[in-house]
């Protein structure tokens, strides 16, 4: 799968805020048929940086992954790049 199709957005929350300073995560909103390993995988395809883990969780319709960073790569970097910060 293409990791464009894959990854659809992040979420700018203030849970995701107060998750991507505390425990160095993100939440993307993802595609439903992506598994764990997709996203990691295109996670990792389109920022450049090692993903330590991956949980999805199913709600409202969407399907949501909090992705967990390494410590050498901060979650906050990636943020920046996507325009959170």
């Amino acid at each position: 799968m293409d990791p464009y199709a894959i990854i659809k957005h992040p979420l700018s929350t203030e849970k995701s805020i107060r998750l991507m300073n505390d425990q160095n995560k993100l939440i993307f909103v993802i595609d439903k048929k992506a598994d764990k390993k997709d996203v990691k995988k295109a996670v990792e395809e389109m920022f450049k940086a090692k993903v330590s883990g991956v949980k999805t969780v199913n709600t409202k319709g969407q399907k949501r992954a909090y992705v967990r960073f390494s410590p050498e790569t901060p979650a906050i970097d990636i943020a920046t790049q996507l325009g959170f910060m």
